[in-house]
């Protein structure tokens, strides 16, 4: 694609890295094909491409951006299928996120859009905050069909039980019973940990059965992406600091092996500090370090190693593969193979690659888009005839569950029950075809 940015321009580096993105796109529209917002609305400016067209021309005009720009910028879900797709290795993660960056510094929104975002970039990355924001949800669920489109979507998604506070939350060394066999920091998030605090404490029992020492490093937080994906650059950097700094810390301290993230869209952003820090003389060199030790909890146990098995007559499970899982960060097969190798019958989903509508606060900005793919993505499940639902991403699991009576449950949840965990919460009470023949009593011990 041919650009005309003035040297002038091309001297910040982020239209410096705009333009070599820009150039490497050849129009030939493969993206078109695997879009969710797309195929649902065959509309070009709805496209990777038409994106792509829209944020060239804004970005080399140097102007605010136009309402009819961020309307379709708006709606890009930023699942990211248009790379996996791409023939010319197009980078239009990092386009579309400096596109989002102009918008947030040119555009004024609506007072109603300006509050509610403010209010999600507040809320979501505080867990004590969003706890208190979730008991009102609570409290306000009856009343969710007299609410306008996006509040009625908040109040749909919020859980209908909220657990308590996990132990593993606070800062802390679990030690590996037996020989130690490597040391790892565990990412334990924002959000999750408030909608569902068992994936965090599964992940640590998976962990430390394998041998793995698990810190929960003092001074971490929030990975930065909920409001990275909102423009909101310089608050996005903020937290994504305080994560390096707290890691490198541990790391310089006591040595790690990795960093372990069990929410695949803070994988795909955390993998990408060493970009984000690219220019920061300070943290440029640590950002890159973090990024290269970061894994998904699947990646890292496919490395070492999966025990045995110990729940003979496993069930068929269809597993999601999150898109920040499969294009954010290209990890496709070794989920399934864990699964299989726990002794789970993996079924696909047709359609595999097309997002669930979820995409961090997507669900809640766009509730109408969202829910089509939600919805779409469920027939897809049901045709599999699973009697439960794997995935790897907490947004994933929320958005999914908000229209299914199949229980949803994290991939290392159903590891760790297979190799000697207690079953997971989500499964109690549901048939599970022949692993009913074990008993719920025998399942649950462990």
């Amino acid at each position: 694609m041919q650009t005309n940015f003035t040297p002038e321009q091309l001297a910040d580096p982020d239209i410096k890295v705009a333009n070599e993105i820009l150039r490497a796109c050849v129009h030939c529209g493969f993206c078109t094909a695997t879009c969710p917002t797309y195929v649902l609305r065959a509309d070009e400016l709805d496209s990777p491409r038409g994106r792509i067209y829209q944020i060239k021309d804004m970005l080399e005009a140097g102007r605010p951006a136009p309402a009819v720009v961020v309307k379709h910028i708006d709606r890009c879900l930023s699942c990211l299928s248009c790379m996996t797709t791409c023939p010319s290795g197009v980078h239009y993660m990092h386009l579309v996120d400096l596109g989002r960056a102009h918008i947030e510094k040119t555009y004024r929104r609506p007072l109603s859009e300006r509050l509610l975002r403010s209010m999600l970039a507040l809320l979501l990355p505080r867990p004590f905050l969003f706890r208190i924001a979730l008991i009102g949800a609570l409290l306000g669920r009856p009343f969710a069909r007299l609410m306008p489109g996006r509040l009625r979507a908040m109040m749909t998604l919020a859980p209908r039980r909220l657990a308590g506070p996990s132990p593993v939350d606070r800062p802390q060394v679990v030690p590996a019973p037996g020989a130690r066999r490597g040391r790892v920091a565990l990412m334990t998030g924002c959000a999750q940990k408030v909608l569902n605090p068992a994936i965090n404490e599964a992940t640590v029992r998976l962990l430390t059965r394998h041998g793995i020492e698990v810190v929960i490093a003092r001074g971490q937080g929030c990975c930065g992406a909920l409001v990275h994906h909102m423009g909101r650059t310089g608050e996005a950097h903020g937290q994504a600091a305080a994560n390096i700094e707290s890691w490198m810390r541990e790391k310089r301290r006591n040595g790690l092996d990795a960093i372990i993230i069990n929410t695949s869209g803070c994988g795909t952003q955390i993998k990408d500090y060493g970009f984000m820090f690219r220019e920061d003389k300070a943290l440029a060199e640590d950002a890159r370090t973090v990024s290269s030790i970061a894994r998904d909890i699947t990646e890292y146990l496919a490395e070492i190693g999966l025990n045995e098995s110990v729940r003979p007559g496993a069930f068929p499970v269809a597993y999601h593969s999150a898109c920040s899982m499969q294009h954010g960060q290209k990890i496709t097969g070794q989920p399934r193979t864990l699964l299989t190798q726990a002794g789970f019958e993996v079924r696909e989903i047709a359609e595999g690659h097309l997002c669930c509508g979820s995409a961090g606060t997507y669900n809640i900005m766009q509730p109408e888009l969202a829910t089509s793919l939600r919805d779409r993505k469920i027939r897809n499940i049901d045709a599999t005839g699973a009697p439960v639902i794997a995935a790897g991403n907490i947004g994933c699991m929320a958005q999914i569950a908000g229209g299914t009576g199949r229980p949803v449950v994290h991939t290392v949840e159903l590891l760790d029950w297979a190799t000697g965990g207690p079953l997971p919460p989500a499964l109690h009470g549901h048939d599970l075809g022949p692993v009913a023949a074990l008993g719920v009593s025998t399942m649950a011990a462990g």
